[in-house]
């Protein structure tokens, strides 16, 4: 090999290397220092794309776990104003028996008495169980009307049946006092039409609009006629609540259900009557359905909620693997890193020397000079 000084080749080759050593030992400290193996795309560009799709279903089924969570405890709330309603019920069923005999001919008055003041509170529990603003009881579940009322009656607007049982409903307008009624099943309930206003039937969970310029007898009459399903002026119709359980937008992935009416009307006990024998003997069947319903809503809601309760568990299984899945592209193995680290951290140290060394040899020409 000659000797030269202008271009010492053993030096570069040396810097070359130590420059190596020391980009891969700052790789080494990265990692180390964040915990994971791919920091930026140029890391690993395949393995960062999988891993940002797990983290991304990870982070879904996680929500959906919540929601899962959530859906539950609408059923634990519903159960819990059920449960009440079932006692009430039974309650019912021992006074009816006492009245139905003939030993009670003087105390029939008080017994139905507290019979009324029970089938109130049923009906106030029924309409009043709510989670989140949502009523449970009296029809869980998407409302809809099946008559459009605000395309087909001028300045009818906001028609809302959302706490509304399902079931046929009939208006009826008495233009003399402007004043319309609405009928549900044995339950109807009054309200004044005025113009830029809201009427609302709050027993009942039917409100709407109407607008300034209206002439209250035209709408009244239309309303009293819309003609709806059932050959009532409307008809209202509940579809499932559903709650989104996975990451897609798929069947799978959503669970639905909806919980039955427990009003008054619905258990068909609004007009129950126990101030004669005659009257409590048929209320003893009359309970004995409704009795009977409410056990079947309360079947649906446990089968629910045990359906929710694995569902749950598959979340969180499913959350577990793909995360760990998810730690195997991205996160680093620190014993093996630092089993790197340290070999580039003495190939650095003996880099350095080596090129100190390879700066030292052009000094040999200076003994030709001597």
């Amino acid at each position: 090999m000659a000797l030269r000084i202008q271009n010492n080749i053993t030096a570069l080759t040396a810097n070359k290397n130590l420059s190596a050593t020391t980009n891969r030992l700052s790789l080494s400290l990265e990692r180390l220092s964040s915990g994971f193996r791919i920091n930026r795309a140029s890391d690993d560009a395949a393995g960062l794309s999988i891993s940002q799709k797990f983290r991304a279903q990870i982070a879904s089924l996680q929500s959906a776990s919540r929601n899962a969570t959530e859906a539950s405890s609408v059923l634990q709330v519903a159960e819990g104003g059920m449960e009440q309603i079932h006692n009430m019920l039974t309650r019912l069923k021992e006074l009816a028996t006492q009245s139905a005999s003939s030993n009670s001919d003087g105390s029939r008055t008080e017994i139905d008495a507290e019979a009324q003041k029970l089938v109130s509170e049923i009906d106030r529990i029924a309409t009043s169980t709510e989670y989140n603003g949502v009523s449970l009881l009296n029809g869980y579940g998407t409302r809809t009307s099946d008559t459009d009322a605000e395309a087909t009656i001028s300045n009818v607007y906001d028609f809302n049946v959302d706490s509304a049982a399902t079931g046929s409903y009939e208006f009826g307008y008495s233009a003399s006092t402007d004043t319309l009624t609405l009928t549900f099943g044995s339950v109807s309930e009054t309200a004044v039409l005025t113009t830029n206003s809201t009427i609302s039937f709050g027993t009942i969970g039917v409100s709407f609009k109407i607008s300034g310029g209206a002439t209250i007898d035209t709408v009244g009459a239309a309303l009293a006629t819309m003609n709806g399903s059932g050959g009532k002026d409307f008809g209202v119709t509940g579809t499932v609540a559903e709650f989104q359980l996975g990451d897609s937008n798929s069947a799978d992935n959503k669970l639905g259900f909806t919980l039955s009416s427990v009003t008054k009307t619905s258990l068909s006990i609004s007009t129950l009557s126990l101030t004669t024998q005659s009257g409590a003997q048929s209320a003893l069947a009359t309970i004995d359905t409704a009795i009977d319903s409410v056990n079947t809503a309360r079947g649906t809601i446990g089968a629910n909620m045990n359906r929710l309760s694995y569902a749950q568990a598959n979340l969180t299984s499913a959350v577990e693997n793909l995360t760990a899945s998810e730690s195997a592209i991205r996160d680093v193995d620190m014993a093996l890193e630092m089993s790197e680290f340290t070999k580039n951290q003495i190939l650095q140290q003996a880099g350095v020397s080596m090129l100190a060394q390879a700066n030292a040899l052009p000094q040999a020409a200076l003994s030709l000079l001597g």
